[in-house]
């Protein structure tokens, strides 16, 4: 049979900047076969990351026949820049989950945390995955009055969904706090070293994946999809978009979900007083700390300062988080500072299931918030049930679906006002625009050219790459992302690269280049 076989090398990511886990993760050979134009496949899957590599896994265990199409390649987007906690609780706390919804909603929630935990361990026993899996403890704790009660609603939320947690008087930290909590049960790992395990099981379980395979549409014929790339039709019953956010034109989770940058970075210290549980914050922008070893190097690893992206500033927010982490460390050096992205649901809950407004047989998974390794595990349990029974446990309270008139009215308004904020002011405001010549080396910025916007870049060599800065998406105005040397869509979250070529969606189509005269 013929067979295509995967590039060997230090794995790729969405951005400039490299992750620890991309450095890290080791030559992968994965050898697939090369699909055939006329099979119909039972699933195709959209997306090589954590969702889309186990729900394809979960499926194809089940005696499905499964096909994955990853634009990139495996481990390219949000799972290849997480910082890999593994929490028996969620962003999204309970109380306000029980708050917004009812107890047995943040009871099931809890539940769901529990099966994706459980999943995640059962997957590296059962096929011993070396991906540096280790059990933690979770700290969490207060600094000022007004977290402190905070703390203790979440608290009394989290023993009402049934979760383990106890009250503490120590925490491993420098910082002065209020009060704290103690979760047994928790997990860290080294994502894309898990990642490569399950594309290797789903393999040779007979799993087929097309890398660099951009889906561009979907159209039905009979009881099946026929799904169209540049490398020719997948025709599949069912279709998951494990990517994130739904591709292609606008639809409904667009406006209900916000898309977010984070910041992680990886230091050495000076006084090897590395953490060896997990530690949170509660201030405004968060943190949380962790250590990991990677060729018998500690690092703490540090993240948060989060901001809408295309809004924020990414060198700041880095600079933030290290003057945070040498507040409380000896640091000696960081070594590693990447960013990646994720989606806040409207209500707090992430939308997992049939697509709204799509053909049946559709799936979608997103609304992950900051919680991307459990739930996406979560969504994989979901989908694969769903699929192959047509009634997951979870269905209520994941179905995309679902209206909450009070439950994250107030932050989807704030969104969409936000949005259409964005279409307007992109386009009208006038602003001060400096000279090319002005603009340093290795940064881009959306000036006015001619009497038009264009997204100019100037690379290391002074070469300038102009490009139309209107989002293939939804035609809002993209923005520089100075750090990752992007282009980001503040709307939805769509990101190119610095030659306007799609990184992530929800665009399909790359953003347009511009000729400039001129130009050496």
């Amino acid at each position: 049979m013929e067979q295509e076989t995967k590039n060997a090398g230090r794995q790729a990511r969405d951005g400039d900047n490299t992750s620890l886990w991309q450095d890290s993760a080791g030559q992968n050979h994965v050898v697939s076969p090369v699909p055939q134009i006329d099979q119909i496949y039972d699933t195709l899957i959209v997306g090589a990351g954590i969702t889309g590599l186990t729900t394809a896994l979960l499926l194809q265990k089940a005696g499905k026949k499964c096909i994955i199409a990853e634009a990139h390649e495996p481990g390219f987007g949000t799972t290849g820049g997480t910082s890999a906690h593994i929490n028996t609780f969620a962003d999204t706390s309970f109380d306000q989950v029980e708050k917004d919804f009812d107890l047995d909603t943040s009871k099931l929630f809890a539940e769901s945390i529990a099966d994706s935990v459980a999943l995640i361990s059962e997957n590296v026993a059962a096929y011993q995955i070396d991906c540096d899996f280790e059990w933690k403890q979770a700290f969490l704790y207060a600094e000022t009055e007004k977290e402190a009660k905070e703390l203790e609603s979440l608290y009394q939320g989290v023993i009402n969904s049934g979760v383990k947690v106890d009250k503490t008087e120590s925490v491993p930290t420098k910082a002065i706090f209020e009060n704290a909590l103690v979760f047994p049960g928790q997990a860290q790992f080294h994502p894309l070293k898990y990642l490569a395990a399950l594309l290797e099981e789903f393999v040779k379980s007979g799993g087929i994946i097309r890398e660099n395979t951009l889906i561009d549409g979907t159209e039905i014929e009979g009881d099946y999809h026929i799904c169209n790339s540049a490398k020719g039709i997948i025709k599949a019953r069912n279709v998951v978009y494990a990517t994130h956010i739904p591709p292609g034109g606008i639809n409904i989770l667009h406006f209900r979900c916000a898309p977010y940058r984070s910041y992680v970075i990886a230091a050495t210290l000076k006084d090897e007083s590395y953490p060896a549980d997990l530690i949170y914050d509660m201030q405004d922008p968060y943190h949380y700390i962790r250590t990991h070893v990677v060729d018998g190097q500690q690092y703490v690893v540090a993240g948060g300062h989060d901001h809408k992206t295309g809004h924020g500033d990414p060198q700041q927010s880095f600079a933030d988080l290290e003057a945070y982490l040498r507040s409380y460390y000896e640091v000696d050096q960081v070594v590693y500072r990447w960013s990646s992205q994720y989606y806040v649901p409207a209500d707090g809950l992430p939308y997992i299931g049939k697509l709204p407004g799509a053909a049946d047989g559709i799936f979608a998974a997103t609304g992950f918030n900051g919680n991307g390794m459990n739930l996406g595990t979560i969504s994989a349990i979901a989908l694969s049930e769903l699929i192959l029974t047509g009634r997951p446990k979870y269905e209520d309270i994941f179905s995309p679906a679902r209206i909450k008139p009070i439950a994250g009215f107030t932050e989807m308004v704030k969104e969409s006002a936000d949005v259409a904020f964005r279409f307007i002011a992109d386009r009208f405001e006038v602003e001060k625009i400096p000279s090319l010549a002005e603009m340093q080396n290795g940064t881009g910025q959306v000036v006015k050219y001619q009497d038009q916007k264009v997204a100019i870049y100037k690379d290391n060599f002074g070469v300038i790459h102009a490009l139309n800065p209107v989002c293939t998406h939804a035609k809002c105005i993209v923005a520089w992302n100075t750090s990752e040397k992007s282009w980001d869509c503040p709307c939805h979250g769509a990101r190119f690269d610095c030659d306007g070529h799609v990184l992530t969606g929800p665009a399909r189509e790359d953003l347009e280049k511009i000729e400039l005269r001129g130009q050496k």
